[in-house]
């Protein structure tokens, strides 16, 4: 006899089971079936019945994934003639005898281009390879949903390239612009389109036909993987659950170009950090270079992202710019940045070359990815395909040429170079790499990291050091020019009479006011050791800087050395004139004046300003510069300075300062401040104020006895 303890807890496990059962039987979810006439079943009814008090609740489906089976034909239907509609988008249209497709994606497949799950391959890998153009998917649907139910269609989230979607005949929108010859394109974007009720359907089983009319061009089978048709299987459900999922198919398609958007916002500012260097060092031309590679290359990163997250510029014009305009450029681009780095001069006739290759490349892509549809044949279309490749890899061994250049040149910097170089030369071959199935995507949570990024972000991180490097170059060798043009000054100084000069029966005062820290007008006051005599030589050379400073060096040295043999002002002018000549760029003008203890003066001018006696100018003629011609003849001219009388020397530095309007200081100004006895130091401070733009330079003497 069982224990009564034992019975009790057998029947209380029977009864557990049998009450588990009845739960699980209730709970059971009713089954989705397909029809009999290749059809797809959705419930989107979810019910929630009272019952004593147990809650009943049978949960269906708001979204289904249409993945089939679908039917599909290539070409395009043909019109009604009286609705002209196309025929194929009619609920009794017979595709029977069309291929059935299934769009349920492989498992563990992907779009190798952006990341996006659930890749399926197109047309062109289901049998019809190197067919571009219209083709046709149609499915039937059976819909069970509750009266005034709102339903949406999300269109596929990849597709080549542009389609209509229809319902029951009915056009529900498109994506592309199908009011063309050949529609217009736009990259693959999320597209969601609402299913009026007059487009449900009429059947009595609540079934209805979904048709999409797709186009493909040409060009897209040059540039992706298995194209062809709809990737990715279109969704059917319930209009809120919907839109709440399209906005997440945005949120995913702005994450996956992250990267994207990160190299517009970098590349430009590289483009505008190197700009600023070359302001900073104009004399270097590469960061000019380097200022239009980054500038065209975040042109090409933002048409990018305006063609994949609007409508505003469509797929062609994105293949125009990009890989007409944009790509070649930054390539030839490239080459030259850093042939101008290596500081290579040889071969000379790379420039030439590279700007043959840009232009065969445009041309090569242009034609050979016919961005044009029907433009040129398509046979000829892959020669100049063929082309474009060709000209990649003469742009590959430019480059490879280049850093082997640096590398035996440069040392370190072209090792530096060398794998950024080669990195972006790969990824210049994405698309030739994927048909040979090599690796060229990478993603990490839905960020797509390609061989293009990884080559632009090495390159930014190799410029960046090569960039810190030259910069730390350029300031040690600015930091050794102004030491340069600091001793220059000093020795200029040092040169020049000081400004409170001596003389027996003259009394002398002189100004000088360079335009930089090394000016390019000078003058000396030289006496005569036994005759009382004095000897005044001014000039102004041209140009300005360091180079002006070294040719007034020249001159004064020459001028003591030749008045020490001779003090003829006539004698020393064609002293100095033959010292210039055959010297680039070394032209001055000069006078020299000797005056005698007695007042007798003797001037001898050489294209300078004739001095002022008394505020008045010297009538005299003109001459020739130093150092334009050999045997140039000066002008010479005797007078006599009495007592009292003040002669005043000018360079055009003050004639030529100019104020905010533009007005000059002009001639009229100094006679005016010269006739009312102004000193020298007055006069200078006057054109100084109203716009000094050249060295400024007065020689005043007056005579006392």
């Amino acid at each position: 006899m069982l224990d009564r303890n034992v019975v009790k807890s057998f029947a209380f496990l029977l009864l557990s089971f049998f009450s588990l059962a009845s739960v699980a039987q209730t709970a059971k979810p009713e089954p989705q079936q397909a029809d009999a006439t290749n059809s797809a079943f959705v419930r989107v009814q979810p019910a929630l019945l009272a019952d004593d008090d147990i809650a009943h609740i049978t949960l269906g489906q708001s979204i289904y994934p249409l993945n089939g089976p679908w039917k599909f034909t290539v070409g395009d239907s043909p019109l009604d003639p009286a609705t002209h509609q196309p025929l194929w988008a009619e609920p009794s249209f017979d595709d029977s005898h069309w291929e059935t497709v299934d769009l349920t994606p492989p498992p563990g497949s992907f779009n190798s281009l952006t990341g996006a799950p659930g890749f399926v391959p197109g047309w062109t890998a289901r049998g019809h390879p190197g067919y571009s153009g219209y083709a046709w998917y149609r499915i039937r649907v059976r819909l069970n949903a509750s009266p005034g139910e709102k339903l949406s269609l999300a269109g596929p989230n990849d597709v080549d390239d542009a389609f209509q979607v229809f319902a029951n005949g009915s056009l529900l929108g498109s994506f592309g612009d199908f009011f063309r010859t050949h529609p217009a394109i736009y990259e693959s974007q999320p597209t969601l389109f609402p299913i009026p009720p007059s487009a449900q359907g009429t059947a009595a089983d609540g079934t209805q036909v979904l048709a999409f009319r797709l186009w493909m061009d040409p060009s897209t089978l040059t540039l992706e993987d298995d194209p062809g048709g709809i990737h990715t299987a279109p969704l059917l459900g319930q209009a809120g659950t919907l839109s709440a999922n399209y906005q997440v198919r945005w949120l995913e398609r702005t994450r996956s170009y992250t990267l994207v958007f990160v190299e517009f916002l970098l590349f430009s500012l590289l483009a505008v950090l190197a700009f600023s260097l070359s302001i900073f060092d104009r004399s270097d031309k590469i960061y000019y270079w380097i200022a239009a590679v980054y500038a065209i290359s975040a042109c090409a990163e933002g048409t990018s992202l305006a063609g994949n997250f609007s409508q505003s510029i469509s797929g062609s014009t994105v293949s125009i710019l990009l890989d007409v305009i944009f790509i070649p450029s930054v390539l030839g681009g490239w080459v030259m940045v850093w042939w101008l780095w290596f500081q290579r001069r040889r071969p000379t006739w790379l420039p030439k070359a590279v700007v043959v290759l840009t232009l065969l490349y445009m041309v090569g892509n242009f034609l050979g990815e016919e961005i044009v549809f029907g433009l040129v044949p398509h046979s000829v279309a892959v020669k100049f395909h063929l082309l474009s490749v060709a000209a990649r890899l003469a742009f590959l061994a430019l480059l490879v040429l280049v850093v082997i250049l640096g590398i035996r040149y440069k040392g370190r910097e072209g090792w530096i170079a060398l794998p950024a170089v080669l990195m972006l030369s790969i990824a210049r071959f994405q698309n030739e790499l994927s048909t040979l199935h090599v690796h060229h995507n990478w993603f990490a949570f839905g960020i797509r990291l390609s061989l293009g990024t990884a080559a632009n972000l090495l390159l930014v991180l190799t410029l960046f050091v090569l960039l810190l490097r030259r910069m730390f170059v350029s300031l040690r060798v600015q930091r050794e020019r102004a030491l340069d043009i600091k001793q220059a000054a000093e020795v200029q100084q040092v040169i020049l009479p000081e400004s409170h000069f001596t003389f027996p029966g003259l009394a002398i005062e002189t100004e000088y006011r360079p335009a930089r820290e090394v000016g390019g007008d000078f003058f000396q006051l030289i006496p005569h050791p036994t005759d009382g005599s004095l000897l005044i030589v001014a000039g102004d050379v041209t140009g300005k800087g360091l180079q002006a400073g070294m040719l007034v060096a020249l001159l004064v040295g020459a001028a003591r050395s030749t008045a020490e043999i001779n003090p003829d002002p006539l004698f020393l002018l064609q002293a100095l004139n033959r010292r210039l000549l055959g010297r680039r760029s070394a032209q001055a003008t000069c006078l020299a004046l000797r005056i005698a203890a007695d007042g007798s003066a003797t001037l001898a001018n050489a294209g300078h300003l004739p001095p002022y006696v008394n505020g008045r100018p010297l009538n005299m003629e003109g001459a020739l510069p130093l150092g334009i011609i050999d045997g140039a003849e000066f002008s010479v001219m005797h007078f006599q300075l009495t007592s009292s009388d003040k002669l005043v020397v000018i360079s055009d530095g003050i004639l030529e300062a100019t104020d905010a309007h533009g007005e000059l200081f002009g001639f009229d100004r100094v006679a005016e401040l010269l006739r009312n006895s102004t000193p020298v130091k007055a006069l200078a401070d006057a054109a100084q104020l109203f716009g000094q733009n050249d060295d400024i330079s007065l020689v005043a003497l007056t005579r006392t006895t």
